[in-house]
């Protein structure tokens, strides 16, 4: 199957645009159609790396979140439930056989709520640096001054390359900028991603943690955001769960560490090959 890039409606109408990078669509979860779902301010297009690993085993999908890449830039409804049923969307238009949901950051709290509400269509649950702690009540001010200190236009890619900090991960996040005649500026909205984090602000999720029924990783980077606390505290309220720390990994294991990431899945995925 070919890479093909089209959108797609949600519930609510919001168009979102994924690309179906093709590849295996076999049974069982080892060989299940994989979902990839980035994190806030992110792009479809930074699961590349992981991608090029996956597709020998897996069909693979991702998409731009809304308000997001070429996806719908301002939609009127960025809750945690708009997000969920946007991948219920994806997956029922291209009807994929209860994919694995693979998610980092943001996007790995939306595959969170999406197994939680859906546990009979999805096979398996990769969380990448997210979980259900909170409250963050700091949690916008903090995406919003992160957002205010981006020195928008970047002159150039390399500009915005070095302030993203280099290195694979830097290269990611500045092929999500969009050229305009004065330089490259965000395909984002300020306050939709400050909106898109309005209630993780205001409380935890260990609810709907609770009531995820699929295998679950949890993937954590050496030097990444999320508490090992966290990760430890996941574990012990959902016995089974799976932690792996990923070494000379941040926050963006998936662009720090792709081939790393990617043994850590294909092992976590290869002992449930016996489920259907």
């Amino acid at each position: 199957m070919a890479r093909t890039t089209r959108t797609v409606r949600s519930d609510d109408g919001v168009r979102l645009t994924y690309v179906d990078h093709g590849g295996d669509d076999g049974a069982g979860p080892g060989r299940r159609p994989v979902l990839l779902l980035h994190g806030l301010a992110g792009h479809a297009a930074e699961w590349d790396p992981l991608v090029r690993l996956l597709r020998p085993a897996h069909r693979v999908v991702a998409y731009d979140a809304r308000g997001h890449g070429a996806s719908e830039l301002r939609p009127a409804d960025v809750s945690r439930a708009a997000h969920v049923r946007d991948v219920v969307a994806v997956a029922g238009h291209l009807a994929l056989n209860r994919p694995v949901l693979v998610g980092q950051s943001l996007g790995g709290h939306t595959a969170m709520l999406a197994a939680a509400a859906h546990p009979r269509l999805f096979s398996a649950l990769v969380l990448i640096e997210a979980g259900p702690k909170g409250p963050s009540p700091e949690l916008p001010a903090r995406i919003g001054g992160w957002l205010d200190s981006w020195p928008v236009p970047f002159a150039s890619s390399e500009a915005a390359t070095a302030f993203f900090g280099g290195g694979p991960a830097g290269r990611a996040w500045a092929a999500g900028l969009a050229e305009h005649p004065d330089g490259l500026r965000p395909r984002i909205d300020r306050e939709v991603m400050v909106a898109c984090v309005a209630e993780n602000a205001r409380r935890s999720f260990w609810e709907e943690w609770s009531r995820v029924r699929c295998p679950a990783l949890v993937v954590r980077g050496a030097s990444g955001s999320m508490p090992e606390a966290e990760a430890a505290e996941m574990r012990v309220r959902r016995p089974g769960t799976e932690v792996r720390v990923i070494p000379s990994a941040a926050h963006d294991v998936h662009l720090d560490q792709p081939g790393a990431l990617h043994e850590a899945i294909a092992a976590f995925l290869g002992r449930y090959d016996h489920l259907p």
